[in-house]
């Protein structure tokens, strides 16, 4: 799995069943993810718009059902972009927004690469160095929190291959976020205990994986997302040690993702397709949109509306993404 763009869920559910199977659940229902896109209709019955992404739907002979945007064809790609506006950034764009947001926060530029003029990068040489003082520490840049809005592949996030083209990245040449984290934890920590410590979560506060959050409509481009966050772990974690992770904390870290990657339709901060027609009192009265369609109003619709979890707080509350919002 090292160097695969595609992940093969056969491999997941042979050697990770599960993880496969945390990284289907949806943390709000308590069911699957499902598709919220009619681009596997033509398979048949369980790959209906609002049927559940069940293991046996993407294993076995169906191994390859889910797809990199860069491995689907033209004409797959072009109805997508037309029916859901998917189109996905490249690599080198990702890049150098990171690059603005990373040199506002350490005060200079090209900290974790040099962006060179053909849309390439340099990484930089050396242990990251940190301001001078206090507060700007390399433990506070791993506790930033993060967030991609409809998140796709989550090229923001992880960078295993450039979503567009379909290239591979080495580890050493990667810039999402939460590569980032992972280079400043593997410079920073003496040994695989502290490691993996700061790479999930310690003592209650949100590290690493705790405080990277994306979110995403359709079921099958956040399955690749939680896919390509969950090998990302395992990619920085063999470059470090030069072995795999324990069994015991990949499963964990895939607990994490799927509280963190999570399925909801962004206007509305409710589980895609959730929000249902109100009855007046009179019920010869026709029916209306939900509250919050009608009036555009966020906190007043009637579907579900998506659950995250509180990794700062000591029983790790859950609360409603949309309560968030301007805090």
């Amino acid at each position: 799995m090292a160097e695969e763009v595609d992940i093969k869920e056969n491999e997941l559910l042979a050697d990770h069943p599960e993880v496969l199977r945390l990284l289907l659940l949806d943390q709000t229902t308590h069911e699957n993810i499902f598709w919220a896109t009619d681009s596997y209709a033509g398979l048949g019955a369980g790959y209906q718009w609002g049927d559940p992404i069940t293991v046996g739907h993407i294993t076995g002979e169906r191994g390859n059902t889910i797809q990199p945007r860069s491995v689907k064809s033209r004409e797959v790609q072009s109805q997508r972009s037309k029916d859901m506006a998917e189109v996905f950034t490249p690599s080198w764009v990702c890049n150098a927004q990171n690059n603005l947001a990373d040199e506002k926060w350490f005060g200079r530029s090209d900290v974790f690469n040099h962006e060179n003029e053909d849309h390439t990068w340099t990484p930089t040489e050396g242990k990251i160095e940190f301001p001078k003082g206090r507060w700007k520490t390399w433990r506070r840049y791993v506790d930033l929190n993060v967030l991609e809005v409809t998140c796709g592949e989550g090229p923001y996030l992880v960078s295993r291959y450039d979503t567009v083209t379909g290239e591979f990245i080495p580890v050493g040449n990667r810039i999402g976020l939460l590569d980032r984290k992972l280079r400043i934890v593997s410079e920073n920590t003496s040994d695989s205990g502290e490691w993996l410590e700061w790479a999930k979560k310690a003592f209650m506060a949100q590290i690493a994986y705790q405080n990277t959050y994306g979110y995403e409509w359709q079921g099958d481009s956040l399955m690749l997302a939680r896919e390509a966050a969950f090998c990302t772990f395992i990619d920085y974690y063999h470059a470090r040690f030069g072995e795999l992770p324990p069994e015991h904390e990949m499963t964990a870290v895939a607990e994490i993702i799927s509280w963190n990657l999570w399925q909801m339709d962004g206007l509305r901060g409710v589980v895609p397709g959730s929000c249902h027609p109100e009855k007046e009192a009179d019920l010869f009265s026709p029916e209306k949109p939900c509250s919050g369609c009608r009036t555009g109003n966020i906190k007043r619709h009637n579907g579900s509306y998506c659950r995250i979890r509180d990794w700062k707080g000591r029983t790790g509350q859950k609360k409603r993404f949309v309560d968030l919002i301007g805090r």
